[in-house]
């Protein structure tokens, strides 16, 4: 997965409207399941611009394929202004996409997005929208990210795409985000491009209390980061660790990389993380190894030798005792409509401070790893 550097000005002209002081006017097509969070976010700065330009510099037109309301993943009903078909001169759309992503269903959608495209209407994806922009082949040659939980179905299924793990991606006139309020960052930084200009876009920040961070900011804060400036030895044994999943390294091969002895890099978690370091890299494992399992497809043999495990007996037995069930019930929980895993972390075993490695660490068949 790669990325290029943005070119606003090549961006501009897509998101500018049609001038003549018309309102440039956006469509938010609510699609069933749809984050309400990220759904506020497109749209609230777009009131506070005209807010602030004391004029109508946007529109927005809140759209449902048949015009019926729709409920959202929060259960909120929300009754939109008119069906799609029935919307007239948009200037750009956007899909609101749903959690978790459909199974079936999307073709009404993916035929519309087409018909638009053809128009030459920008189109955008909030979450998961750019999902429904993939499937209608929209996204080709463009860059674009994804809610980062979903970037493993998206690419299982799109391997050709150029999927960025930004906060926000926007590439002539497409448009994406991840979930949470990073469409809030995207929007902030359309209205920067079109009517608004730097001056409005820079009041709306303020207004929201926001610190804009750019679309160079992952979407994803790591512990390390978090603990960069009080523990940069920490930071160095956690990165060693998140870039080696597949194969884990032994405590030894970290140690050395840290110009470290094995007893002080488990004096180091010990004290800062209250776990030994093959416990929280048993855990990294896991949870990567959890989103694979609920987000994908992909076979849990395949999981099984993508997260560094040396056989399914051992993996089932670690997964069972790290979230109280097992892989394939897992998969079956979610595939009936279980909740996204971010949303079942509080309720996940934590790791006991102090407890033996051979608790969640050991491993019987390959002592040398987590």
């Amino acid at each position: 997965m790669n990325s290029a550097v943005l070119v606003p000005g090549r961006d501009a002209k897509h998101w500018s409207g049609r001038g003549a002081d018309e309102p440039i006017r956006f469509g938010f097509l609510l699609v069933p399941g749809f984050t309400l969070v990220g759904f506020g976010a497109a749209v609230d700065p777009l009131r506070l611009a005209n807010m602030v330009a004391r004029k109508a510099l946007y529109q927005c037109v809140t759209l449902t394929l048949d015009g019926a309301p729709v409920r959202s993943s929060a259960g909120v009903c929300v009754t939109p202004d008119c069906a799609a078909a029935d919307a007239m001169e948009l200037d750009a759309v956007f899909v609101i996409g749903p959690n978790p992503l459909p199974s079936s269903g999307s073709e009404p959608i993916v035929r519309w997005l087409r018909a638009l495209a053809a128009k030459g209407v920008a189109l955008g994806g909030v979450d998961t929208g750019s999902y429904f922009l993939a499937c209608a082949g929209l996204l080709d040659g463009y860059r674009s990210t994804i809610h980062w939980e979903d970037m493993d179905a998206l690419l299982d299924r799109f391997p050709r795409l150029v999927v960025s793990t930004k906060l926000y991606e926007v590439d002539r006139n497409r448009a994406s985000c991840s979930g949470g309020i990073a469409p809030v960052e995207m929007m902030i930084h359309l209205i920067g491009l079109g009517g608004g200009g730097h001056k409005i876009a820079s009041a709306v920040a303020e207004l929201m209390i926001y610190e804009r961070r750019g679309p160079e900011e992952r979407q994803r804060t790591a512990l390390r980061d978090v603990a960069a400036s009080s523990h940069p030895k920490l930071v160095e044994a956690i990165k060693l660790m998140e870039c080696n999943i597949e194969e884990p390294l032994t405590m030894e091969e970290i140690a050395s990389h840290m110009q470290f002895s094995a007893r002080q890099l488990e004096r180091l978690f010990r004290e800062t993380l209250s776990c030994t370091p093959r416990q929280y890299y048993l855990q990294l494992r896991l949870e990567r190894a959890r989103q694979l399992l609920t987000r994908t497809n992909r076979p849990i043999s395949d999981i099984v030798m993508a997260c560094g495990f040396v056989s399914f007996a051992h993996f089932s037995h670690r997964y069972h005792a790290g979230f109280g069930i097992s892989p394939s019930a897992d998969r079956r929980r979610h595939a009936a409509g279980g909740e996204r895993p971010g949303e079942e972390r509080a309720a996940t075993k934590a790791l006991p401070a102090g407890a033996p490695d051979d608790t969640v660490g050991a491993d019987p068949l390959h002592p040398a790893r987590a």
